[in-house]
């Protein structure tokens, strides 16, 4: 499902314009965004948690020349379903 599959899921569902869904959908986006941005923990009760985590620096391969190379530190996003969506996704 893509962005526009999912504003005409909501705006269905809910009774609402497209455009109204897509503002929804942008601001929560947006919303998640900045908290994140902010090291806070986004949690949707019964659908999951949004974390930040740390990858420290380490050295890695060039798979091609079989070089080391160092690969920086990061920040990535993840996500940890709730309870409710893996009973939904495992039957």
């Amino acid at each position: 499902m893509n962005t526009t599959e999912l504003v005409d899921a909501v705006a269905t569902q809910q009774g609402i314009a497209k455009s109204d869904a897509k503002k929804i959908l942008d601001g929560l986006i947006a919303a998640i965004m900045e908290s994140a941005a902010k090291d806070e923990e986004i949690s949707l009760n019964g659908f999951g948690k949004f974390k930040i985590k740390d990858s420290p620096a380490r050295d890695g391969r060039n798979p091609a020349t079989g070089e080391t190379i160092s690969i920086a530190a990061s920040r990535k996003l993840t996500f940890t379903p709730a309870k409710a969506v893996k009973d939904k996704l495992n039957g």
